[in-house]
């Protein structure tokens, strides 16, 4: 029987991230870090030669909602919201980017969902060249909220 962080890494055989050449290359043991590359290919680069923009989108999309899954568990809904990408440089080579939420945020958004039932999380990454050089950031927004929160009851509190 496969592992769970075996079954994560089964992620680069998923047609989107096969197509793009994105590959998952690290998670660590507790699920809060990941990190993946992609690298320039005939089928992922644009007209004039660097990385295509929707690929370098693709290839920071579902991670942070991975990581708060993994973490927060099956009590949480957590979907992505939002994104917003700055290209900053060509795209040339391999790139990288590295996931990661520590454990006190994780925790820090389990508190506040206990508390208030739903919010909005933003985290930006980092695509970087081999040089080391930012070449792309993405800001995802990531939607949290606990599957049973008593909604009657906050409202009923709010009206007093």
């Amino acid at each position: 029987m496969l592992s769970k962080k075996m079954k994560m890494k089964l992620i680069n055989w998923w047609p989107p991230m096969l197509g793009t050449g994105i590959s998952l290359d690290y998670v660590s043991d507790d699920f809060r870090k990941f990190e993946v590359s992609m690298k320039l290919r005939w089928y992922n680069k644009n007209l004039i030669g660097i990385h295509y923009g929707g690929s370098l989108y693709s290839m920071c999309d579902p991670w942070y909602m991975f990581i708060l899954t993994a973490n927060l568990g099956s009590p949480y809904l957590v979907m992505d919201k939002a994104a917003s990408i700055r290209y900053l440089k060509p795209g040339r080579g391999t790139l990288t980017c590295v996931f990661e939420i520590s454990e006190k945020k994780i925790e820090a958004i389990k508190n506040e969902i206990e508390s208030i039932g739903k919010n909005d999380y933003s985290f930006t990454c980092e695509i970087k060249n081999k040089e080391g050089e930012i070449v792309t950031e993405v800001e995802k927004v990531v939607y949290v909220r606990k599957k049973d929160f008593d909604w009657d009851k906050l409202n009923k509190d709010n009206e007093g």
